[in-house]
This record gives C-alpha cells, sequence and structure tokens, in this order.
C-alpha cells in the first residue's frame, strides 16, 4: 500500500462534510497483471435521481523541487488510473484532488489550463485550512 499524501486527511474530511461517505481508504484498481492504489474512493446518494455518485479520488500535493515535475507525474498517474476504471470500473468518474493555493496559482498557467482541457482532468479544488471543498470541475473546459 502507498504512502499518502501530506494533504490526504484534508481531502478525505473535505469530502466527508461535503456529504461523501468515504468507501475505501486507499482504492484498489485491478486488472489482470495490475494492482494499483487510488487515494480514496466515496460515494454519495442522489435523492433526486435515486442513484449513487460514486467517485475515486487521487490527491496531489505539488510539494516537489519542480512543480512541473510532479504535473507531469500527476498525470501520467491519473491517465493510467482512468484508462483501468474505464474498463473494471466505468461507473465510477476520477478526479485529481489539489489544495485550493495549488489550483489558484500553479493551475492558472496556460500551459497547464491546456493539458487540463484537452485531456478532461477531473479536479477537486480543496482548501486546507477548513477543510472544505472549494469547488468541483468535473468538465474542465480548453484554455489556449
Amino acid at each position: 500500500m502507498p504512502a499518502t499524501d501530506f494533504i490526504h486527511d484534508a481531502v478525505k474530511q473535505a469530502l466527508i462534510k461535503d456529504g461523501w461517505t468515504i468507501t475505501d481508504d486507499a482504492f484498489t484498481i485491478s486488472y489482470e497483471d495490475a494492482t494499483l492504489y487510488a487515494d480514496l474512493a466515496a460515494e454519495r446518494a442522489l435523492a433526486a435521481v435515486r442513484a449513487d455518485r460514486r467517485v475515486v479520488v487521487e490527491i496531489k500535493t505539488f510539494l516537489g523541487p519542480s512543480l512541473y515535475y510532479d504535473w507531469e507525474q500527476a498525470i501520467g498517474q491519473y491517465e493510467v488510473y482512468r484508462r483501468l476504471l474505464q474498463v473494471t470500473e466505468p461507473e465510477r468518474e476520477l478526479f485529481l484532488a489539489v489544495a485550493s493555493p495549488v489550483f489558484h496559482d500553479f493551475f492558472q498557467r496556460k500551459s497547464v489550463q491546456l493539458v487540463v482541457g484537452l485531456a478532461q482532468i477531473k479536479i477537486v479544488v480543496v482548501r486546507l485550512d477548513t477543510q472544505e471543498i472549494e469547488q468541483w470541475i468535473p468538465n474542465p473546459t480548453i484554455q489556449s
């Protein structure tokens, strides 16, 4: 089982405050010869449609010496998880969780916005100080 990110507990608490039930704290993605672990899985009942919404959340801190190196690693991991989930659990949505300051600084760069839009990377922005979800970005747009 991999080590958790520095902001793991804050993201988990933010999801709970937002009405989500954590179903897996380390969600196993298995396919054939591969077993990988995303950080969290959660679900929330949607009474209006009498269904559940199920998400997998991969948490990234972006605290390394190079934000772009961290970005490359996060995107690669996100894509691997997304492709495997499309086959193994297509009802689950994959989100990349980042702290609010990272989103409002690094994720506003044109190059990052372009990749997020083209790759359709779903993001959840978390305020670490209050352990609350600031915003969900389920349909990123292409910024050029």
